[in-house]
């Protein structure tokens, strides 16, 4: 290399470390995905003198979920008095939005496969359903694809 192309390179220094440092060198962790939320199946039980149906569902990609973000979170508002509620909470919503349920106290992501809505015998179900997952610490929500109530 010559005196004189190092001297027309020297102009490209400030960018190349600018460049360097925003990226930080080092590749960074892929974005967390909206969930992908699938009916598993539906069960009829009764309890309190009723009859309920339990619609059961599961998330597709819960492992790409850390177990960070359904760890205890005792720092952050508690789930009535649930004071080791966890860092995110799940709500489930018909597709107009209204809350049908939630869940506050997720131990792992592995627990998104157990989520359910129950509905009392005779009414009938809204055609599809969502979920929000709820990232407190954060203040990220991680909203689903409209699901089936119906195999």
């Amino acid at each position: 290399m010559t005196f004189r192309s190092v001297k027309r390179s020297l102009p490209l220094f400030p960018v190349l470390l600018l460049v360097a440092l925003a990226t930080g060198g080092v590749a960074s962790a892929p974005p967390t995905p909206n969930p992908v939320l699938y009916l598993t199946g539906t069960e009829i039980y009764q309890t309190g003198g009723k009859q309920w149906t339990r619609y059961k569902y599961d998330v597709l990609n819960k492992t790409d979920y850390s177990a960070a973000m359904f760890a205890a979170a005792p720092a952050l508002p508690p789930c009535g008095t649930n004071t080791k509620s966890s860092r995110t909470w799940v709500d489930i919503f018909d597709s107009r939005g209204k809350r049908l349920y939630g869940f506050c106290a997720l131990g792992k992501p592995e627990d998104l496969g157990k989520i359910w809505f129950a509905l009392e015998e005779g009414v009938i179900p809204p055609s599809y359903i969502y979920i929000e997952l709820n990232d407190r610490q954060t203040n990220t929500i991680y909203k689903s694809n409209l699901a089936d109530t119906t195999l």
